[in-house]
């Protein structure tokens, strides 16, 4: 089970992934950063991932960033389990398919 994978949304839609590493670096050795986008523009989904080298530096950044206003957006930011990830991306995809 892997607790240090991170949920970010609510990004602004300008929010690079080197951008959302930048942003959450200072918490901890950053594994992996990945901003999701629509497969036929290349838009950002304006929500993604970001995975920690440990359970304790993800759970500092989930202290400090959640509900942070960047660009006038509030971010929400939660822990995930593997298994939520599939959900999560699932939920938004429909959900952003019905304001397409």
């Amino acid at each position: 089970m892997n607790k240090s994978k991170l949920f970010v949304s609510n990004l602004p839609s300008s929010m690079s992934g080197f951008s959302l590493r930048a942003l959450f670096t200072r918490f901890g050795k950053i594994l992996d950063v990945a901003i999701i986008s629509e497969s036929s523009t290349g838009r950002s989904k304006r929500f993604g991932f970001i995975t920690f080298d440990s359970y304790a530096d993800s759970k500092k950044a989930t202290t400090a960033m959640n509900n942070t206003d960047i660009e006038g957006l509030n971010l929400l930011v939660k822990i995930v389990e593997e298994e939520e990830e599939l959900d999560l991306i699932k939920f938004h995809h429909e959900k952003l398919s019905v304001y397409a």
